[in-house]
Order: C-alpha cells, then sequence, then structure tokens
C-alpha cells in the first residue's frame, strides 16, 4: 500500500517512493526521543515554575551523590558571590555620595577613596568566587557523567538476554541512553545556573531596599519586560527545535552515510555521491530556511522586547527623576539603582532559561531513572546453587515464546544432552535451532517446561555459576575493537593463572587462527579496527577462526557451536572440526547446516518449526524417511551424482 501523502504533494505512481529530500518518512520518525518534549512545549511557565522545588532538590540530591565537596562549593560560592554584589552596589553608593557631595574635587575623591577600596574589593572578590564556583560547577560534570554511565551499563550487562528482545524495554533503553542519561550533568548544571540567577536577583533587590526602599517596585516592574520577552523566545526556539528534529535526524543519517568506512565500499560501487548529496542538500534547504524564519522571528521578539523594556526603563527613569525632585532619593542612590537595574536584567535572563531547560531536561532524566529502576527486575538473582560442570542437562517439555509473537520459538521439546557427547541439532532456517541452543545454555529461561542440570531446576542455580560452564560460538559474532590476543582471551579474561585450560596460543593453533595472526603486522598484538591508528582489519573467514579461538579458549564444560563454519575454507573447517571430536569432560551441541559435519555425532536432534520432530544417530535417521533424510540427500547430491539413497534408489 501507498504511503499517505498530504495534499499539498503532487501524486505519484503506486509503489514509487518519495524523492523530495524535504519530505520527512515514516521510518525516520522517532517520536520517542521528544516523547516529552512536546508534552513540555505545551506546558506554561507557571506550571514549570512550581515544580521547581522539587526539581531543584532531585539536582542537588544527585550532586551531592557524585561528590559533596563539588556540590558545596558550586552552590556555596554562588551564593557567596551573591552576598559581595550587595556589598558592592552599597559601597557604589557611598563612592557616589561623596563624589556628589560639595566641595573641591581632591577632598572629594579622597573622602570617596575608603568606599571605592571596599567596592573595588566587593567586585574583585565576587569574580573570583565566580570563577571557583564555576571551577567547582565545571569539575561536577564529568564526575556526574561517569556516574550516571556506569550505573547505566552495569545495569544492560546484567539484565537477562530476554530482556533485549521485549521492543519495550529496548525502546525505554535507548530513551534512557540517548536522552536521559545525557541530561544528567545539564539538570545540575541548570539548578547552579538558577541559583546564580536567584541569588543574583536577590541580592539586587536587597541593595536596593537598603538604599531606598521606594525603589523596588520600580525595579521589579522594570525586569518583567525581560523576563516575558526571555520567556517567549525560550518557549519559540524549543518549538523549532520540535518542528525540525526529524530532519535533522534525517540529516545526521546522511552525514553516517557519507563519511563512514563501513558504507564507503557501497556508496562507491553504486555511484551513490550524487544521489546523497542532492538528499543533502534538499534537508539542509529546508532547515536552513527554518532556521531563517527562527532568526526573523526572534529578531521581532527582541525588537519588541527592547521597545516595552525601554517604555519600562523610561518609567523608571521617570519616577526617579520624581523623586529625586522632591528629596527623596539622593543623586548617588538613584544612579546605584540603575546600575542594580542592569544586574538584575542579567540576572533574571539566567534564572528564566535555567528554568525552562531544568524542567525539560528533568523530565529525560526521569526517563532514566525509571529504567534502571524497570531493568532491576530483569536482572536474575545470583543466590542460587553453585555448578561445576554436570553429567546431564535435560530438557522436559521446554517452550519458549518471544514476545509480540505468534507461535512459540520452541514448542514442547524433551531432550538430553550428556558430557561427552557431541549432539547435533538440525533443521531448516527458522526451525528454532539457535533458540534451544540458548535454552540449553542458559541463555534464555523457558516460558514452559523445566530445564534440569543433573536433576536441578537451573532456576534454582546461580546464574554466573552456569554461565561459567558454558561457551558460546555464536553465527553472530561481534567484531570486538581490542588486539588479536584480547579477542581471544575475552573467552575467559578473568582465568586463574594457575588454572588449567589452554593458552591463548593453543586456542589459536586449534581454530587454524596462528599462523593467520602471525601474519598480521603486530602478531597477536595488532588492533584488530581500522579506525585507529595502527589497526587491521580481517576477512570473514579470518574473524571466525578467531571466534572459534575464543570459544576453546575459554574451555567450557558446555560448548555452543552455532554455524562455527558459515565463513570458514575447507581446511580450517575441518581443522576446527577436528577438535570438536568427543572429549570425555566436555558436551558439544552443534548447529550447522553442512549436515556432512553432523555424521558422526553422538545424536542428532532435528527441528521442525520449533518442535523436535526426529532424533537418533546418523544411520538411524538416514534409515527411515524423514526430514532429515531429505535435507541430507539434497546437500549430498551436490557431490555424489549418481550415488544412492539409503533406499537403494540414486540420486538424480
Amino acid at each position: 500500500m501507498a504511503r499517505p501523502r498530504p495534499p499539498s504533494d503532487p501524486p505519484r505512481p503506486e509503489g514509487e517512493p518519495a524523492s523530495d529530500a524535504g519530505t520527512v518518512l515514516p521510518e525516520l520518525e522517532d517520536s520517542q526521543w521528544m516523547h516529552h518534549a512536546t508534552a513540555f512545549a505545551h506546558t506554561s511557565f507557571r506550571a514549570v515554575a512550581r515544580r521547581l522545588p522539587l526539581l531543584v532538590r532531585e539536582a542537588v540530591g544527585l550532586a551531592w551523590a557524585t561528590n559533596r565537596g563539588d556540590t558545596v562549593a558550586s552552590i556555596g560560592l554562588n551564593v557567596a558571590a551573591g552576598v559581595l554584589t550587595t556589598f558592592g552596589l552599597l559601597a557604589t553608593t557611598s563612592v557616589l555620595r561623596e563624589l556628589f557631595a560639595a566641595g573641591p574635587t581632591p577632598d572629594r575623591v579622597r573622602a570617596a577613596l575608603p568606599a571605592l577600596l571596599v567596592a573595588a574589593g566587593a567586585v574583585s572578590a565576587r569574580g573570583g568566587l565566580t570563577i571557583a564556583a564555576g571551577w567547582a560547577q565545571a569539575r561536577l560534570t564529568p564526575q556526574i557523567n561517569y556516574q550516571v554511565e556506569l550505573r547505566l551499563f552495569e545495569t544492560t550487562t546484567a539484565v537477562d538476554l530476554a530482556a533485549f528482545d521485549d521492543a519495550g524495554f529496548a525502546e525505554e533503553m535507548d530513551r534512557a541512553r540517548d536522552r536521559g542519561m545525557a541530561e544528567a550533568a545539564y539538570i545540575v548544571d541548570h539548578t547552579v545556573n538558577l541559583v546564580t540567577g536567584v541569588v543574583g536577583m536577590v541580592a539586587t533587590a536587597v541593595a536596593v531596599t537598603v538604599i531606598q526602599p521606594l525603589l523596588l517596585p520600580c525595579l521589579l516592574l522594570a525586569a518583567v519586560p525581560q523576563a516575558i520577552t526571555a520567556v517567549r523566545m525560550a518557549r519559540r526556539e524549543y518549538l523549532a527545535m520540535l518542528a525540525r528534529i526529524n530532519r535533522r535526524r534525517r540529516v545526521w543519517m546522511l552525514a553516517h552515510l557519507m563519511a563512514n568506512r563501513h558504507t564507503a565500499a557501497e556508496v562507491r560501487s553504486y555511484q551513490m555521491r550524487d544521489f546523497l548529496l542532492a538528499e543533502y542538500r534538499g534537508v539542509m534547504a529546508v532547515e536552513t530556511r527554518a532556521q531563517l524564519r527562527l532568526v526573523r522571528s526572534q529578531t521581532g521578539t527582541r525588537v519588541a522586547g527592547a521597545t516595552v523594556a525601554g517604555l519600562a526603563t523610561f518609567g523608571v527613569y521617570a519616577v526617579l527623576g520624581g523623586l529625586l525632585l522632591t528629596g527623596m532619593v539622593a543623586l548617588a542612590a538613584a544612579a546605584t539603582a540603575l546600575l542594580a537595574l542592569q544586574s538584575a536584567r542579567t540576572s533574571l535572563g539566567v534564572a528564566v532559561v535555567a528554568t525552562n531547560s531544568l524542567y525539560e531536561d528533568a523530565l529525560y532524566y526521569q526517563d532514566y531513572r525509571d529504567f534502571l529502576a524497570r531493568a532491576q527486575a530483569r536482572v536474575s538473582q545470583g543466590d542460587g546453587r553453585a555448578v561445576n560442570g554436570f553429567d546431564v542437562i535435560a530438557l522436559d517439555d521446554v517452550s519458549l515464546r518471544y514476545p509480540d509473537t505468534d507461535r512459540p520459538a520452541v514448542d514442547g521439546v524433551s531432550l538430553a544432552v550428556r558430557r561427552g557427547q557431541v549432539v547435533a541439532l538440525v533443521g531448516e532456517n527458522g526451525s528454532g535451532k539457535t533458540t534451544l541452543a540458548k535454552l540449553i545454555a542458559g541463555l534464555y529461561r523457558p516460558s514452559g517446561g523445566v530445564i534440569r542440570w543433573d536433576g536441578v531446576d537451573i532456576r534454582d542455580l546461580d546464574p554466573r555459576s552456569v554461565a561459567a560452564q558454558v561457551a558460546v560460538m555464536t553465527q553472530e559474532w561481534w567484531k570486538f575493537p581490542f588486539t588479536a590476543g584480547q579477542n581471544i582471551r575475552i573467552g575467559r579474561h578473568d582465568r586463574e593463572p594457575d588454572r588449567a585450560g589452554p593458552s591463548v596460543r593453543d586456542a589459536a593453533r586449534a581454530a587454524a587462527a596462528d599462523k593467520m595472526i602471525d601474519a598480521l603486522p603486530y602478531g597477536y598484538d595488532t588492533l584488530l579496527d581500522r579506525e585507529f591508528r595502527d589497526g587491521h582489519d580481517l576477512s570473514g573467514g579470518q574473524w571466525q577462526r578467531l571466534v572459534a579461538a575464543r570459544g576453546l579458549y575459554r574451555d567450557a564444560a558446555l560448548l555452543i557451536c552455532d554455524e562455527p563454519s558459515a565463513a570458514l575454507d575447507a581446511r580450517a573447517e575441518h581443522a576446527l572440526f577436528q577438535h570438536l571430536r568427543r572429549r570425555p569432560d566436555r558436551a558439544v551441541v552443534l548447529i550447522t547446516h553442512r549436515l556432512a559435519n553432523v555424521r558422526h555425532a553422538d545424536r542428532i536432534f532435528v527441528m521442525d518449526a520449533g518442535r523436535l520432530v526426529q532424533e537418533g544417530s546418523h544411520d538411524e535417521l538416514m534409515a527411515v524417511d524423514g526430514l532429515y533424510r531429505d535435507l541430507f540427500d539434497l546437500q549430498a547430491s551436490g557431490y555424489l551424482a549418481g550415488a544412492p539413497h539409503a533406499d537403494g534408489t540414486t540420486m538424480p
């Protein structure tokens, strides 16, 4: 079905993709990215202000938990700087009073000198305290980032594997990682800025009240236009950001495609340069026009705000003039009031912007906190029985259904894996082999049935202890950006020096990877990532050898091999399977579509649509009609044309 288009779009043939670079496609939209932004855009400033005490308390609590000394310094020094602002304004009044007094100029200057020294000292001390407060505030940022990132990754690496199959969990994790985690330090920054702005306003108000209480209402009224202008500009800029977010995401996507090593080959082989640049120009043309419109509207707001502020300032001047004429305010006090007015405007602007930013950022930070709380419920508790090896792993009517799926991936499977055996899982794509292997390994907990290790329900065992008995050669391996030696060693990175097991070189030799690694520029110390200096990359088959070496180095009681030779050449495949022969202290679960490699397995389990449909040895399964024999004959026909079937017929 063609995607519905806005009325302004010209019609296009059914199924033809949109070619307008400025059109935001549904697959590029990301509503959860701006999950709270839309709600905030329609929240009144009064509602924001009502939540301020709670938000400030949360931000201070976060900073306090990170570093108490820097928290006290960043807030306390800003408060002290505000006190000095008051002293500075009062000292300025004294200076002006002496300078405006009658008498010879030298005498007036000498009389004003003590107050002038106090004012200069207050200004200098205030500057020093502000710098020190900024230093403490800047120190908090990396510490907070480190703590919140560490806490997130401690959680994401501890949750059960099944959590990553839950779309809701993945969405919450992305929101917590992409926005919530990043905003943690910002809410502390905005809180400190808010405190700074409020303290500056209070300090100015105190000074004006001491000089002449009648000037305080004038000061507040003159600051109102500045506050309204700041709020409107901040809100308009935020709404513009909301409207632009999808375009910005498309620009990020295009930039990633045009400046990325992994896409560079296809961009060149398909000659995509002109297409990508045209897309980029189209999106950026729309984006640039939007930014110019924002500049125009913001300028209009500034002009209107400045006009109203000018009128308000004129009103303050008129009031001051009246007070001067009536003798209620001295000339020195009036001059100081003008200085206070400028200071109050600056502080008010800081406070308003900080309030807007703090409210929004706190919403995203709450996403982060909520995610951690919910993720903790998906962490298996490590209070079960320890396990050290096994004799038999038995599955009894085990089933597993992935979230949001109509049928189970594994449906009522019962089988046993015994120490010293090599068992094979065979079936067509999507038959449930990999999921069943993960159940056997303890990576998934069954939604039905029971898995027992030596008669003990796996749910009663310590998950970390179970994981220590398992090694997995997965078909979806990751290219870790470590050295070749580290890529093998992470298979058992915590191995104690005196623990028995193969060395890194032994594991590499068993996986036919030793000569390949020795040929690298720095041998086992070669960094395997071309995006770093002196980095090197491997072919797909070479990477799979390295992954196999990692699994063999782990030297676990249960070895899961999921398509371990899919990218290997014939020699490397032969060497690997020679090493996977039965060993009395290890069980091997082998998944492969190359059925010649499972002929010598002790037991072969045939899966179809999540169910176990056949089991037996190779000879037993070839002696009867069934899926295994069909698949084996189909593969063998390519090598043995004219060879007889098990039933005596010949292959075509």
